[in-house]
């Protein structure tokens, strides 16, 4: 057999080519250190550079948003769009509107967004843009004003054939409505360019629900191949958001207790169970009030506030990280599992440090990569492009079905390729990782070098 490049050699070419940006090394290793392994008796893979292409941006726009706030000083922020990868459909992925955004950032989540859309059984490719603009403290004048400029440049480049965005951190309903009628307004067309949308206009019914639901269900699937289920576990979760407030929202239709939420301040620890009254009241707060997570205590008198803390060393039977990324480190995987944390669901975009991803599969910790775990809210996304496309609505029950199918179709993807030879135990990560790859890697070789 002829000798290929190592995985070291790869990534001394990835780091090369792409200097400073650690957030995209680390996605592009974790992937690769997998992916490897696979390759190395299959020639085809290695003769048509399939990895060294798929960790190549098709392309990467990057542009100047300038607007006016309300007290009339112009403001400027940068804007991007990163097209990782078409093989198998448009580019799908979100919009994120955060002061961290970069081009790494962005770069890292294009990348794996590829997979996870793969993943999904869905024709969709791998993207993901935003800005480093902040819509917290910003008026709603303000923020449609931005939406708006941003717009002016991003609708040059999409297109319900070609790339269609959706919402991300920073980026929800209100967001998507300003941008979809500034696209509306620019191109006099109406169709599908956007997900995430409202249901007046061509939205689908449990988008908002469907990354959290999903998560959950991923757990679910996991447990219930070990012969164990939800019911009675005690659940931490990170974050307050769309996807951290619907993941408990389902743990507690499953029978689980959660215990935390968190927002960039701090987290929350309520012993009495976070139930779906808590719940509503969260989702209220954050959504219409705009509020911190801090105020759940004047609220709920069973809880307490931990200012710039972690939800981390609160001892649970299983985790549900939904905030954001590497907001799990080494220690804090430590932490939780010497607390009895058996499970791990990952809500958010790679959330977890990659040695602490490592040190939950040495200590046999089910653990759900965001690849796998977080894919329900792109595909509902996907099957908001099928209505729209069909011109169409389903009903929340069809939608339902849809999303617990498949979630449980990437799980036995999963088991299909992350088998570990001599156990019984499953890498999740490694089976997310090559069934997403072998249908990426497939379309490409057989489009030829393009």
């Amino acid at each position: 057999m002829a000798d290929h490049p190592t995985i070291d050699d790869f990534m001394d070419g990835v780091k090369r080519r792409n200097p400073g940006e650690t957030e995209f090394h680390q996605a592009v290793y974790e992937v690769s250190s997998t992916i490897y392994p696979y390759i190395a008796d299959k020639p085809k893979y290695h003769k048509w550079e399939i990895m060294r292409r798929i960790a190549e941006p098709d392309r990467v726009i990057i542009f100047r948003v300038t607007w006016q706030d309300d007290a009339g000083n112009i403001r400027v922020n940068r804007g991007y769009r990163v097209q990782n990868n078409n093989a198998i459909g448009p580019y799908k992925g979100g919009i994120r509107f955060h002061p961290s955004v970069n081009l790494s950032i962005l770069k890292f989540l294009g990348f794996e967004q590829t997979f996870k859309n793969s993943l999904t059984g869905l024709p969709m490719g791998g993207g993901k843009g935003g800005a480093d603009f902040n819509p917290k403290g910003k008026s709603d004048a303000e923020v449609m004003r931005f939406c708006q400029s941003f717009m002016n440049e991003l609708y040059r480049h999409i297109g319900e054939d070609i790339d269609v965005p959706a919402g991300d951190i920073g980026v929800g309903g209100r967001e998507i409505g300003y941008m979809f009628g500034q696209w509306k307004r620019l191109t006099s067309r109406f169709t599908g360019v956007l997900t995430g949308k409202g249901l007046e206009y061509g939205g689908s019914l449990i988008r908002p629900e469907a990354t959290g639901y999903g998560a959950v269900y991923f757990m679910e699937d996991m447990l219930k191949n070990i012969g164990d289920a939800i019911e009675g576990k005690k659940c931490i979760v990170s974050g307050s958001g769309n996807v951290a407030t619907f993941a408990a929202q389902k743990i507690v239709h499953r029978g689980g207790k959660v215990l935390t939420l968190s927002d960039s301040d701090g987290f929350i620890f309520d012993e009495a169970g976070i139930d779906l009254e808590k719940i509503n009241w969260i989702i209220d707060l954050k959504t219409k009030r705009r509020g911190r997570i801090s105020e759940y205590t004047q609220q709920f008198k069973s809880a307490k506030y931990f200012e710039g803390q972690r939800p981390w060393n609160v001892p649970a039977d299983l985790a549900f990280p939904c905030a954001t990324q590497n907001e799990i480190a080494l220690p804090d995987a430590q932490a939780m599992i010497k607390n009895g944390v058996k499970g791990v669901s990952e809500g958010a975009n790679m959330p977890t440090s990659q040695d602490a991803v490592h040190a939950f599969l040495h200590a046999n910790v089910l653990f759900g990569p965001a690849k796998a775990a977080n894919a329900g809210g792109v595909s509902v996304s996907g099957l908001e492009m099928s209505q729209n496309a069909a011109h169409i609505t389903w009903k929340e029950g069809e939608l339902q079905v849809h999303l617990r199918d498949i979630m449980t179709g990437i799980h036995d993807k999963c088991l299909q390729y992350g088998g570990m030879p001599g156990t019984k135990h499953i890498n999740y990560v490694q089976g997310a990782n090559v069934a997403g790859f072998v249908k990426v890697a497939d379309a490409m070789l057989a489009f030829g070098v393009v």
